[in-house]
């Protein structure tokens, strides 16, 4: 049995252009800080094998102490660090890797084939191939992963049946056949959860950290226990801030209250809330009352504007006698009964045009 950290897709130095100038320099300060809070997280655990299944980094250019950094944090993991390079950061003599000087606990499959490495100490054999450019076809499976009484791992980045994706297709029914106890993949941002293709148990963790709200909610990574024909992994939620979006209903409400409601432990957090239902809001003004509950916010209006309940009041229909008898009650009634009338008259009208409420 095999303890494991299996995460994937950090994208250091990713630009986070969305975000207001000093907020995108924080973000990219803690980005950059993730490694080590990982390899805490990991040394706490007694984790054993570090899988990092690609895009590590976002892209070619870093700034000068991005690869340092890494290397520094992973050197720091008492254990044995896998990583195995995707689209975003392909193995060649220009890439990223090689701007820093890499740990002896740390292996980089380097190229395109399928590669190997054993470590007996453990009981454990880690397959793996990086990516060597942005494109990369799809990799010829071995028969043999089963070979022998260890554990055997798979680290890759790709896409699971996507037949004509350029991001390394991987056919499920190649993994049925491998023989793999787990494959730890990367290159899809969602968790996946713990899927099966026969007995072989893969998964997506997932970003650790989300980048924009095409990534929203809790991101972070998988971690547990890998054996001969059991895998036990659960996913850890890990990222600093969150990307939220929030829809509140006003409809029959005030607008600040609700928001203020729906707000409710986001401190921490980048939210793009929208404000939908029919009703009225100061825009400005909400977001000068917001803005301290959210780490950064934005405010999006999608509002009907309230209908005049009592418009036909008073006309030759079945509608405006409805109407003007609940008119002559409601202003004789007090607040709470006003209320009352007031859904009356949604529901009734409602009724007479047939549609719900």
């Amino acid at each position: 049995m095999v303890k494991i950290l299996h995460a994937a897709d950090l994208h250091l130095d990713s630009p986070f252009a969305a975000l207001e100038p000093e907020r995108a320099r924080l973000r990219r300060q803690e980005s950059r800080e993730l490694p080590e809070r990982l390899v805490d997280y990991a040394n706490d655990h007694g984790a054993q094998l570090l899988l990092l299944s690609g895009d590590l980094f976002d892209g070619q250019e870093l700034y000068s102490q991005t690869a340092e950094m890494l290397a520094r944090a992973l050197g720091q993991f008492r254990g044995q660090v896998v990583i195995a390079p995707g689209n975003h950061d392909p193995y060649h003599s220009r890439s990223p890797y090689g701007a820093a000087i890499w740990p002896g606990n740390v292996h980089i499959f380097r190229g395109n084939r399928l590669q190997k490495l054993e470590l007996p100490h453990i009981g454990c054999t880690v397959w793996g191939a990086g990516f060597t450019e942005a494109d990369c076809p799809e990799l010829p499976m071995q028969a043999d992963f089963a070979a022998g009484d260890d554990v055997q791992i798979l680290v890759l980045h790709g896409d699971v049946d996507a037949a004509n994706s350029r991001y390394r297709p991987i056919r499920t029914s190649v993994l049925a056949q491998s023989g793999l106890d787990y494959a730890a993949l990367g290159h899809i941002h969602q968790y996946s959860g713990v899927q099966y293709a026969g007995k072989t148990a893969y998964a997506y963790p997932g970003c650790p950290e989300g980048r924009g709200f095409d990534e929203v909610d809790d991101k972070g990574f998988l971690f547990g226990t890998v054996d001969k024909g059991s895998v036990q992994l659960h996913f850890v939620p890990f990222a600093r801030r969150r990307y939220r979006n929030i829809a509140v209903d006003i409809t029959g409400r005030e607008a600040l209250a609700a928001a203020q409601e729906a707000l409710q432990g986001c401190t921490q957090d980048i939210c793009r809330l929208y404000l939908t239902g029919t009703g009225t809001a100061d825009e400005v003004m909400l977001r000068q009352q917001l803005t301290p509950l959210a780490w950064q916010l934005e405010v999006r209006l999608q509002l009907e504007e309230e209908e005049d309940l009592w418009l036909h009041c008073g006309e030759d229909s079945l509608r405006g006698l409805f109407l003007a008898e609940l008119r002559a009650r409601y202003e004789q009634a007090e607040e709470k009964e006003r209320e009352i009338i007031e859904q009356a008259v949604r529901f009734g009208c409602a009724a007479m045009d047939h549609r719900d409420m």
